[in-house]
């Protein structure tokens, strides 16, 4: 059974996860208007992710006797200056669910609640993942600078990107 404080702390995630879905959808769209194909389906991937995540939460409160709030969600900012700045928005964006993770963490352990506490050890992992390939995405948008080459080159190949965390488990573990 989850206490009202919990449940409570759960559903905030929960429309985090959305708003994130949301975010990384009008990503995607932005890119696509632009012609960056790679990053639009990366984009579009990271969308549908984020409302995985959403739904793992939500079936996860259900489960433990709370119940999930599906709730209006913010409007996403639509439109970007450039897409290193898109990218730069995607970190800051990941630092701020990390935080809220953190903090979900936090409150499971006042409330000494070790299943959900368990429960969010994967997304503790996760967050360190997802901040990893930002800060990768952003290291490579870098060094491409302002080269048109550079930049259909990373567009071509960010569907390939995959960044192994140290918090990943070791394969075969």
């Amino acid at each position: 059974m989850l206490s009202k404080t919990i449940e409570s702390a759960l559903n905030k995630q929960i429309r985090i996860e959305a708003e994130s879905s949301q975010v990384y959808l009008a990503m995607a769209v932005w890119a696509e208007v632009k012609g960056l194909e790679g990053i639009s389906n990366f984009m579009y991937d990271q969308s549908n992710e984020e409302r995985e995540h959403m739904l793992k939460l939500v079936k996860f409160v259900n489960e433990r006797g709370g119940h999930a709030h599906v709730s209006e969600l913010a409007a996403p900012n639509v439109s970007f200056d450039s897409f290193k700045q898109m990218f730069e928005k995607l970190l800051e964006h990941e630092i701020f669910v990390s935080e809220s993770i953190n903090e979900l963490v936090h409150i499971s352990l006042q409330e000494k609640d070790y299943a959900t506490h368990n429960f969010l050890q994967w997304y503790v992992a996760e967050q360190i993942e997802e901040e990893a390939t930002a800060r990768t995405i952003l290291d490579k948008i870098n060094m491409i600078g302002d080269d048109k080459g550079g930049l259909y080159l990373f567009d071509r190949d960010i569907q390939q990107l995959t960044v192994v965390s140290s918090a990943a488990p070791e394969p075969g573990a």
